[in-house]
């Protein structure tokens, strides 16, 4: 391996120190940068790829290598293949990068601003890329890793996190191609302090009269969840859970009651109840006449005995929640329960409970911001039901409470988070984490939260605007004879 691919190697691997936990926000920024310097000084189209792969595999095996611990901890897969399947994820997401580092060698042109452009462009529109083929998965989205304090935060009611993406790449770009003239530290010192400005800003109102909520954290083991002789401990933990913290909304995690909603008692329902109006996870099943029965992953809202609102996951999780066509020999690898649901209907109305409208979403569908404004401006409250001792003690947990503090920022409502295991949390509008639950404790969270009105930029746009100023970057690129190849200035 040569000394720049090691370097590639080795910057890859430092970016994931700018996520949660440690939130090195500036730290992304020159990584990525380095990874421009190395990209400008290569010599081939064929090592850009090597660079740009070797700068993904590092990020992203140092960042979603909990993989294996879903696999082969949780899922019971044998460690050699859960090993090699984690490898090949890793393997196939550091393709992005790569591709993004093969059209900037074939459309370079030497001129120090477009290339600027061309490569913040090129770089944004490969994490969109990845966020949305094959079903998509934007985890390590560099915009994630500018959640509050940094600057660049503002800019997500804006433009969203793909938007924060591409100032992080102008900003990286700059530095790498531009740094020794003046008017580029202009330039950042001015999007930093425009994000700042930004900050300030409040694009949505509270709305109604405040509400106390508990988020419930069961802290349940994965292996002991779907154990019939184990149910008797799960619903006696939430019960007593909810019974210890009773609220004006009692918030449970996904798949709280590891069964089916048509086998839960009416007693334990009323017991819920008791402690106030509440939403839980479950799963429920649908029967037509002349048809299959299906299942959802659904959150159920509960204000009476016995009459429910359903929200239906709708971005299912390959291989965790159904089973892509092809693959049912993969699934019989892993000892993995109730996954063959099916999705939901892309737009469901908000549910109605406690004086709220509330907008659930179920474990990593809170990834797809664009996907959570299907329920606004109607929604007040954004809530994500999670089962995340599917992940182990591991990054996962506090790299997804960066994620929640991403969608409070974009939509300007807060995010409430019930966890089975970690990290159950507060996020109010600004993104910032008001309250968060130890990990792997049996406890709840009590607070009081506003729902709120109105619409961010984003709302309006969604990712839109970010892709179309990525798409524009690129075109100054396309519209003139290139240098050649290579060429620095």
């Amino acid at each position: 391996m040569q000394r720049s691919e090691f370097t590639a190697l080795l910057l890859g691997a430092l970016t994931v120190c700018g996520f949660a936990p440690l939130a090195l926000f500036p730290l992304p920024l020159a990584t990525l940068a380095a990874l421009f310097v190395l990209w400008r000084n290569a010599g081939s189209q064929r090592q850009i790829v090597r660079l740009g792969c070797l700068w993904g595999f590092g990020c992203f095996f140092g960042g979603v290598s909990w993989i294996y611990i879903s696999l082969h901890d949780v899922g019971g897969m044998l460690a050699p293949l859960a090993a090699a399947a984690t490898l090949i994820v890793c393997v196939y997401l550091a393709l992005f990068p790569a591709l993004a580092g093969t059209l900037y060698w074939r459309l370079q042109s030497g001129i120090v601003w477009r290339d600027v452009l061309l490569l913040s462009g090129l770089w944004v529109l490969s994490e969109w890329l990845r966020g949305w083929l094959f079903t998509g998965f934007p985890w390590l989205a560099l915009g994630y890793s500018q959640s509050p304090p940094s600057p660049l935060s503002g800019y997500a009611a804006l433009i969203g996190v793909y938007g924060i993406s591409l100032v992080v790449a102008v900003l990286a770009a700059l530095l790498a191609c531009a740094w020794r003239r003046p008017a580029s530290w202009l330039v950042l010192v001015g999007l930093c302090a425009g994000g700042y400005a930004l900050q300030n800003i409040s694009w949505t109102q509270p709305t109604g009269a405040p509400l106390t909520v508990s988020l419930l954290q069961g802290n349940i083991s994965q292996e002991g969840k779907w154990d019939l002789e184990r149910l008797d401990d799960s619903l006696s933990t939430y019960a007593r859970l909810a019974r210890a913290h009773p609220a004006q909304l009692v918030v449970m995690p996904e798949t709280a009651l590891p069964m089916f909603l048509d086998d839960v008692s009416s007693e334990y329902l009323e017991q819920l109840l008791a402690n106030g109006p509440t939403l839980f996870g479950v799963a429920v099943g649908r029967h037509e006449p002349g048809k299959p029965e299906i299942y959802f992953n659904a959150a159920v809202a509960m204000s009476v005995a016995n009459q429910f609102q359903v929200y239906a996951k709708s971005h299912l999780v390959p291989f965790g929640e159904y089973v892509p066509p092809g693959f049912s020999w993969f699934l019989a690898l892993l000892q993995m329960p109730m996954s063959d649901f099916t999705p939901g209907a892309a737009h469901q109305p908000p549910l109605n409970i406690a004086g709220q409208l509330i907008a659930p979403n179920i474990c990593y569908e809170d990834l797809f911001g664009e996907e959570i404004l299907a329920a606004l401006p109607q929604a007040t409250l954004l809530i994500n039901l999670s089962n995340t001792a599917w992940f182990g003690n591991s990054l996962a947990q506090p790299q997804h409470l960066q994620i929640a503090q991403m969608r409070a920022l974009e939509t300007g409502r807060y995010m409430l988070r019930a966890t089975n295991t970690g990290m159950t949390a507060v996020v109010r509008p600004d993104g910032i984490v008001a309250a968060a639950l130890p990990a792997f404790t049996a406890d709840a969270l009590t607070a009081e939260v506003s729902g709120y009105a109105g619409m961010t930029p984003f709302t309006y746009w969604g990712n839109a605007l970010a892709l179309i100023v990525a798409l524009g970057t690129i075109l100054p690129a396309m519209s003139r004879k290139r240098h050649k190849p290579g060429r620095l200035w």
